[in-house]
């Protein structure tokens, strides 16, 4: 077993055939980054994680919202308080609120209310590629005015978006800085030409200014293509270089990122890439960020994480 102590700063549970999931349950499947997920429509719980992660030392773990059934944002944090009765995991969580609804204020009262949420996730609509100017849904007033409730509930967010969508990011972040925002996935980077990851650098570089902004290297698999330390070196380092080792978090996007990789591929690329980092700067990499952003309490780490 590898002797780095992991706290997963974003990954899921789910059980599609109890619970309704839209994009797990619904026919046709939706489009997805990754190609076919029809791998992903089967129950994922804790053994299953533990199991694919099995020659790491698991800490703690972030559960991030599955794209619940969105009539009912409340249903999935009662689901996720069952499983960490039953079974320790996930530490904390973040919530799904739709910020552009009328009820947004009042259903972030009620989730914020929950001990072990820690944030919100809502995507915001994004444009499909980066010759495509519109503004995306970061610049709409009535989400932001769903986003502004955040700050007085001491609440983070989740923001998934492309890079190409990164300048409104940072505005988000200017307009709100008592607002910690956690980029996901490392903005997307999936298109690996030349002028691709150039595009995404300066994105990422703008975003990085903002000091209330975190990242998660994570969700770095291309579809059709292998997860490895060639392919993903850059961009780890880069991201790394430009938020620093407090900034970063690793991450196992799964079960999605099985789609692409195996968790031993993923957590031992982000090993290897950062073996000439200090023990201090890669225990906060692989887990101590993760338990100061999300305010993971000591008492739910096993082993205990320190800075």
């Amino acid at each position: 077993m590898n002797d780095l102590a992991i706290v997963d700063a974003h990954h899921h549970f789910w059980d599609a055939e109890r619970n309704y999931h839209p994009w797990l349950r619904d026919q046709p499947p939706i489009p997805f980054r990754y190609g076919d997920y029809s791998g992903l429509r089967r129950r994922y719980l804790q053994a299953d994680y533990l199991e694919d992660a099995r020659n790491w030392r698991i800490a703690g773990s972030v559960y991030v919202e599955t794209e619940w059934d969105p009539r009912d944002p409340l249903g999935e944090m009662a689901y996720v308080a069952e499983l960490r009765r039953s079974g320790g995991l996930p530490s904390v969580a973040v919530a799904q609120a739709r910020l552009d609804r009328d009820d947004a204020a009042s259903v972030l009262e009620r989730l914020a209310a929950i001990d072990f949420v820690r944030g919100i996730r809502h995507k915001p609509r994004a444009n499909p590629t980066p010759r495509d100017g519109r503004p995306g849904g970061m610049a709409d007033p009535r989400w932001r005015a769903g986003f502004a409730e955040l700050a007085r509930r001491g609440l983070r967010f989740d923001l998934q978006t492309p890079w190409w969508h990164l300048h409104e990011a940072a505005d988000l972040a200017r307009a709100f800085p008592g607002v910690t925002i956690v980029l996901d996935h490392t903005g997307l980077p999936a298109d690996r030409s030349a002028a691709g990851i150039g595009a995404w650098k300066a994105a990422m570089a703008g975003l990085s200014a903002c000091a209330n902004v975190a990242v998660k290297i994570s969700g770095l698999g291309v579809r059709g293509q292998a997860w490895t330390v060639a392919a993903n070196r850059d961009i780890v380092l880069t991201t790394i270089d430009l938020f620093g080792t407090g900034r970063c978090m690793f991450a196992s996007n799964y079960p999605v990122d099985g789609l692409c990789a195996t968790w031993d591929a993923i957590y031992g690329g982000f090993d290897a890439i950062t073996r000439g980092f200090s023990a201090a700067e890669r225990r906060r990499l692989f887990a101590a960020n993760a338990v100061a952003t999300y305010a993971i309490p000591a008492a739910d780490i096993r082993p205990r994480v320190g800075p």
